[in-house]
């Protein structure tokens, strides 16, 4: 399989080389969850990771902090081998690799106040002394994130959702880290509130030179932060590349799908981009179609696209797609049989 990706250095902060994943359960059988995976992300780059649910964006998230072991293929972290960490090698790598995730309520305790809960973090890795020293860093950290340091005597039930998601940031920022894994950080706070949490995430990833995955359904919401954007279907990448490149020259039909769900003001246009679009739901990942796994729903879908999977091949420098038309209309080869 083509490698996907194209980060900033010859060594990237981020790397997956043919990433599975795939769970056995009761009943369903094998849930196919990440199938063959691979990206690279360099050193303060942010790769947006974007699909509908259950195409692999959040399982691929605990696979990248080690939440989660893959079932074959490589992850390195900071040049760390993922999978292959334990002991004061997992500590370390925890060290390096944060999450923050959608839901800061569910991921604080009710019942500890903001600066214990941050202060715990400092504790368990040893990065504050005595009681002054982890108040003087929680203080840090919440004026960081731009949160006023009495914040941290309260509980998490007294903070609305922008204040408790921030709490979260400064929780995760607490250990130094290399890199933010952001799981739909946003999704859940009201869309003023949104706008102030990404202006943050950019202004944290310039001060810190950080490197961030921000996952997300929403195509809108990644342009705003992403360097580099990939387009994950059914556990599979379909489209990667800059930012500009995939939202001006989209090339999957499904790329196409998530660009067209987002609103735009002309209506003559929104009716336009919506022709065509895409049919029924996401299919079960215990049993994936055969060939290229859009097929069920995509408009443009022939005989090959039901038999064959397509390869992630170039367009461009750093543009990558994987579509047999779209490939074979690039060619100038006559169309396939069986358009459906």
């Amino acid at each position: 399989m083509p490698e996907v990706g194209g980060g900033s250095s010859a060594e990237p902060m981020i790397e997956l080389r043919d990433v599975v994943k795939h769970y056995r359960t009761r009943g369903r059988g094998v849930v196919h969850a990440i199938d063959g995976v691979s990206l690279t992300v360099g050193h303060g780059e942010i790769l947006g990771l974007v699909g509908e649910s259950g195409c692999g964006k959040s399982t691929t998230a605990r696979l990248l902090t080690a939440l989660e072991q893959p079932t074959s293929g490589r992850i390195t972290v900071a040049g760390r081998d993922v999978a292959g960490a334990r002991g004061s090698g997992l500590r370390e790598l925890r060290r390096t690799v944060q999450m923050v995730f959608q839901d800061p309520y569910a991921s604080l305790d009710p019942r500890q106040r903001i600066g214990d809960a941050i202060g715990e973090v400092l504790r368990v890795h040893g990065l504050a002394g005595g009681k002054e020293d982890v108040r003087r860093e929680v203080t840090r950290l919440l004026e960081l994130v731009g949160l006023l340091p009495g914040i941290a005597d309260r509980f998490p039930h007294q903070l609305s959702g922008g204040q408790r998601q921030r709490v979260g940031i400064a929780r995760a920022l607490a250990v130094r880290p290399q890199v933010l894994v952001l799981d739909e950080p946003v999704s859940a706070l009201d869309v003023s509130v949104r706008a102030e949490i990404i202006n943050l995430l950019a202004r944290l990833r310039d001060e810190l030179t950080l490197t961030y995955v921000f996952i997300s359904h929403d195509l809108a919401m990644v342009r705003h932060l992403a360097d580099r954007v990939a387009v994950m279907y059914l556990g599979q990448v379909v489209e990667e590349g800059p930012w500009e490149a995939v939202s001006d020259s989209a090339t999957h039909p499904y790329t196409e799908a998530l660009q067209a769900a987002v609103p735009v003001a002309d209506p003559e246009l929104e009716r336009s981009r919506r022709t065509g679009s895409v049919r029924g739901e996401v299919p079960d990942a215990a049993r994936p179609p055969a060939g290229c796994r859009f097929n069920p729903r995509c408009p443009l879908a022939e005989d090959v696209c039901r038999e064959v999977a397509p390869e992630l091949l170039p367009l461009g420098a750093a543009h990558r797609y994987a579509c047999h038309v779209r490939q074979r209309e690039r060619a100038g080869a006559p169309s396939g049989r069986g358009v459906s």
